[in-house]
């Protein structure tokens, strides 16, 4: 893979993992923040509730988390010989799916396909 390497991917995958942990931080900051507050902030013309604010931040570390696996499923791929192979039908992945999505497990045939 002429733009791809092992070196990228981890490098891709430290940046998902520092932002799954800030946004985690940021999660347990608002609940300690909130702790012990009988505020009903559901009402507060102020901002954000306190409800949207912990959606939020929970999809946001949510989605963070499941891309450092996806980038830890792809490490694994690469150093067993897999990476850039379709887990679906065993055909290459194109270069430029995996530049857009260095995590793709599947071609985009069978993307569609399955998806």
């Amino acid at each position: 893979m002429a733009g791809i390497s092992r070196e990228s991917l981890a490098a891709q995958r430290q940046d998902a993992a520092a932002r799954a942990e800030h946004a985690a931080s940021a999660l347990a900051e608002l609940v300690h923040d909130r702790q012990g507050s009988n505020d009903d902030d559901e009402h507060d013309p102020e901002g954000v509730t306190l409800s949207s604010e912990w959606s939020r931040l929970s999809a946001l570390a949510d989605a963070a988390a499941d891309e450092v696996r996806q980038y830890d499923d792809a490490l694994e791929r690469w150093d067993t010989g897999d990476y850039g192979i379709c887990t679906n039908c065993g055909r290459p992945i194109p270069e430029g799916r995996l530049e857009v999505r260095p995590f793709a497990r599947l071609c985009v045939p069978c993307a569609e396909k399955l998806g």
